[in-house]
């Protein structure tokens, strides 16, 4: 940090831009209902909600260093250019020239390598917005920043984390150097860095170490913005560059439910609403989706229906800080309305409920009763540290069958196997038409090993027996009732549709309380969760359940019901 700030400093000292040689066309995208928000004085960031109706942004009382983190990184800029009104206007110059009177001389926070790429695509973005009924002077110190930012980010890319805030630093770089006057110089070595690193971070199958769709959806974003830009130049992106973006395109299709949204594991969310189809527009190529494991997760279709489910080891190390121990969970989407999903990151309601998102009880899979199926470690270096995920299962597995009836997947992990002996197995089968999800989830002892280790833990508990759940969360959406005098739950969706939860009677079957966490809410929306509850006595257990449409709903039907315009 303290490198970031003398650099900050130097970087005021060097030869100002002095205009736009060229101006990329605004790709980001923003929400209309978050500009009308800030407009209003309603500054919603992190999970915290702060009122300061007319008041600069640069006045508020931070309450946590992510909520800074979002103001310096000006993604905002694209909510206020949504609405495009007077007072959208006067609060996106008022609060950009204010950032430069106080930190445009490379003072205060936002001075990272990350945050100033990420600001300056959002001021060349909206440079007419940002500069219409300016005086030449404050045109002047615009572009005066602009050009210590970029000469800062020459400098300092490299400090930057590898993964999404390295490509975010890049990106902004070679977004500067291709639109402001003296900046070009930055441009080659830029484009080659960026190309190095989509050869590091994305892998042959178009995946990224921390298995986070929507943080890949934010990389393929910026690769595609970057790739335009240096086109619209009459500059060639790299073979390195093109092809990373061709690698990534059918992997986040593979990802993508059918109503639209990424799946959600490892700390990520649906993403923002039309993003993922901007970027594959602008990628371009054939419309493929990756067959088989695409980033460690499974897909499966039929019908109206698509699962997605977590079929591999979550990440370790560094790449782990955001990771869930969600090993063999799966969300279910029936056309636009989800259906079956998991609790989602908890980063934006505070620390407790960000550790409670990563347990594997908030997730929708197979749960040993007090235990993660990966284990968190403990969270070191003051506000804002993040636990990496410690013990990971070793072994998991997913073996795909196309049959004449539909789609089968065989899978399992050993997560609960040091602790308990025991192995999860699932075995999931949907029909071809989507109407039937079928499966068999089992916990048991599958080798000696496990055997004697499982029998010690059975003799110190007096036999017991080891008590597991399997959880189905349900969308905030999902109308959910007991049925059948108990034995099963039906479930209404906005659609029309109604599904049908039956088990085989060996575990006991109830409807409680859940939660559904997703950014841009004040707090979590309360919502159920179907869970099947048993005990291991012997060496395995076995639970048998069906999850059907009602003979009564019908092949096809006209979803027309309007979403929740915050969701």
């Amino acid at each position: 940090m303290a490198m970031h700030r003398l650099h900050a400093r130097l970087a005021a000292l060097a030869r100002p831009a002095t205009g736009f040689v060229s101006q990329p066309e605004p790709r980001s995208i923003g929400s209309y209902a978050r500009g009308k928000q800030l407009s209003a004085g309603n500054f919603l960031f992190a999970g915290f909600l702060i009122e300061a109706p007319g008041k600069l942004i640069w006045d508020i009382a931070v309450p946590d260093s992510r909520f800074e983190d979002a103001l310096h990184g000006f993604a905002w800029l694209d909510d206020l250019a949504a609405v495009d009104d007077v007072p959208a206007r006067t609060r996106a110059q008022d609060w950009t020239f204010g950032w430069i009177a106080r930190f445009g001389r490379g003072a205060g926070p936002g001075w990272t390598p990350d945050q100033t790429g990420r600001r300056l695509i959002r001021w060349i973005n909206h440079a007419i917005l940002l500069l219409n009924g300016r005086t030449p002077a404050e045109a002047r110190s615009y572009f005066r920043t602009l050009g210590r930012q970029t000469i800062f980010l020459s400098r300092r890319w490299r400090a930057a984390t590898p993964g999404l805030p390295r490509f975010e630093a890049l990106t902004g770089l070679i977004y500067a150097g291709l639109a402001l006057t003296g900046m070009e110089r930055h441009v080659a070595a830029a484009s080659a860095a960026l190309a190095r690193e989509c050869a590091r971070e994305v892998d042959a199958d178009g995946g990224i170490l921390t298995r986070n769709p929507e943080e890949l959806l934010q990389i393929f974003t910026l690769l595609t913005w970057a790739a335009r830009a240096l086109t619209d130049a009459g500059r060639k992106p790299s073979a390195a560059h093109l092809e990373a973006i061709a690698r990534i395109a059918p992997t986040l299709r593979a990802l993508r439910h059918s109503d639209g949204g990424l799946a959600r594991f490892h700390g990520g969310g649906r993403g923002a609403p039309g993003m993922l189809e901007q970027a594959l527009a602008e990628a371009g190529g054939k419309a493929l989706t990756a067959q088989g494991p695409a980033m460690g997760f499974a897909r499966m279709a039929g019908g109206r229906t698509n699962l997605i489910l977590d079929a591999a080891a979550p990440p370790t190390g560094r790449h782990s800080v955001n990771a869930h121990a969600s090993t063999l969970a799966f969300e279910l989407t029936s056309g636009r309305r989800p259906l079956i999903v998991n609790c989602g990151s908890g980063a934006g309601f505070g620390a407790e409920w960000r550790r409670a998102g990563r347990a594997t009880p908030s997730h929708s899979t197979l749960c040993v009763q007090g235990f993660s199926s990966s284990r968190l470690g403990t969270e070191t270096g003051g506000p804002g540290a993040r636990a990496e995920l410690d013990e990971v299962p070793g072994q998991v597995w997913s073996q795909p069958e196309q049959t004449l009836d539909g789609l089968r997947v065989l899978a399992g992990h050993n997560g609960y196997a040091p602790t308990h002996g025991l192995t999860h197995l699932r075995e999931l089968f949907l029909s071809r038409d989507g109407r039937i999800l079928t499966g068999e989830d089992t916990l048991g002892a599958m080798t000696g090993q496990d055997r004697r280790r499982l029998e010690r833990l059975m003799e110190r508990t007096r036999r017991q027996g080891i008590a597991f759940s399997v959880r189905f969360h349900l969308h905030p959406d999902v109308d959910a009732t007991l049925d059948l005098g108990g034995t099963a739950v039906s479930m209404a969706l906005k659609s029309g549709e109604i599904w049908i939860f039956r088990h085989d009677g060996v575990g006991e079957l109830t409807l409680e309380p859940s939660v559904y966490l997703e950014s841009g809410r004040l707090k979590p929306r309360a919502t159920r969760q179907i869970v099947l509850a048993a005990t291991v006595f012997d060496h395995a257990c076995q639970l048998g359940w069906t999850l059907a449409k009602a003979q009564d709903t019908p092949a096809g039907i006209r979803d027309i019901e309007p979403d929740d315009p915050t969701a």
